[in-house]
């Protein structure tokens, strides 16, 4: 008798103030199968605190929906302007406490990593990453928004990379270790 492939669902998480990208794939053996993508809209809302804490219901939402077993994000890219820089990892720092909250397993990823794995140039535009994930994952029209396919490509990447530590990429088991490895964001 053949045995079923396991199972594992994966999050991804493209965090950003004006829009928060996200995708989740069902992984069974070696086979991929979109489950969902969308888009958060966050430029409307009043104040960063209040996207803040839409961030963390919307992906505490996702994860109560769909019981991902792991979640991945896109790492902040380091830019010229200091106050963007500090919004997004605001973002992504909500977002992981929200997988945190529920034990789920992080990994991060720079964005240069996610391309890279997913077209196998680290310098892909946005389209050329909606594109493969096309071509990978049998989606019909690309969505309007491509932070969509962009939380996608996490997921995916994640995927490729077999869930493990590479270059480009940091894991987080639990608060603790999330912790222990970024002792200056405690204050």
């Amino acid at each position: 008798m053949a045995t079923k492939p396991k199972e594992k669902i994966i999050l991804g998480i493209d965090p950003g103030t004006a829009i928060m990208g996200y995708g989740l794939i069902v992984v069974r053996g070696n086979k991929m199968e979109l489950l969902n993508m969308g888009v958060l809209h966050l430029a409307k809302l009043s104040n960063h605190a209040l996207k803040l804490k839409t961030i963390f219901e919307k992906t505490l939402h996702l994860i109560d929906h769909y019981h991902p077993d792991e979640m991945a994000l896109e790492a902040p890219f380091f830019g010229k302007n200091v106050q963007s820089m500090l919004k997004l990892g605001r973002a992504q720092g909500v977002a992981m406490a929200a997988g945190l909250y529920r034990g789920i397993p992080i990994m991060e990823y720079s964005p240069k990593k996610i391309k890279q794995s997913i077209t196998g140039n680290g310098n892909a535009s946005k389209e050329q990453v909606g594109g493969m994930l096309q071509t990978l994952l049998n989606i019909g029209d690309l969505p309007k928004y491509l932070d969509a396919t962009d939380g996608l490509a996490a997921a995916v990447c994640h995927h490729f990379q077999n869930g493990k530590a590479t270059e480009g990429g940091t894991s987080y088991s639990g608060w603790k270790a999330f912790l222990s490895d970024n002792p200056d964001r405690i204050k």
